[in-house]
């Protein structure tokens, strides 16, 4: 089982490649926040809570140089805000109404979710295109909702939430390493 299994990652790793070019694309888009004062506001449910939370680490604390923090949060660590939000309102806004509450035209919105389904995670979107935020989605290959409503949407090449994770926290770690080789070179 576990050849079969790193046989599959590697597989898939091998297949993230055609997604090269959305992943540029979104290096891209963060540096031009970054370098206009703007923010990252991560978001995800789950191990997508994790990893949104842990690139939020890597830009604010830092990825490998020491160097100045980056202007990064993550949507998922404040509980008062989610328990509150959550118990008065509704589980679908917990992200939407921090958007509301801290984003400007200025930020973009990271979005993660395995499905692509999460509502909340849908509505955030919904709410960072009001505010003229911009979105870059990070999801599996297959069916979802993000399509169409995201600015950039980097589909991973698999199906199964276990996979997809492997995937995005190395997308999101190659996109760390670019903002700060950019930044900090």
């Amino acid at each position: 089982m576990i050849k079969s299994t790193l046989i599959e990652i590697s597989e898939n790793f091998k297949k993230l490649v055609s997604q090269e070019e959305e992943i540029k694309k979104a290096s891209l888009m963060i540096l031009d926040v970054l370098n206009n004062e703007g923010k990252i506001m991560f978001c995800g449910n789950g191990g997508s809570a994790s990893d949104a939370q842990h690139l939020a680490a890597e830009l604010v604390g830092r990825y490998r140089k020491n160097r100045d923090a980056l202007a990064a949060i993550s949507l998922s660590t404040d509980t008062s805000i989610i328990t509150a939000v959550g118990n008065d309102f509704s589980f679908d806004e917990i992200f939407s109404r921090q958007i509301e509450g801290i984003g400007t035209s200025k930020d973009v919105l990271y979005a993660i979710s395995t499905s692509g389904k999460s509502k909340n995670v849908i509505n955030a979107i919904i709410s960072s295109k009001k505010k003229n935020i911009k979105v870059i989605g990070i999801t599996g290959s297959e069916g979802n909702d993000m399509e169409g409503i995201c600015d950039i949407l980097i589909k991973v090449p698999a199906s199964r939430p276990d996979r997809i994770q492997e995937m995005h926290i190395a997308v999101g770690q190659i996109i760390c390493e670019i903002i700060e080789n950019q930044i900090f070179s």
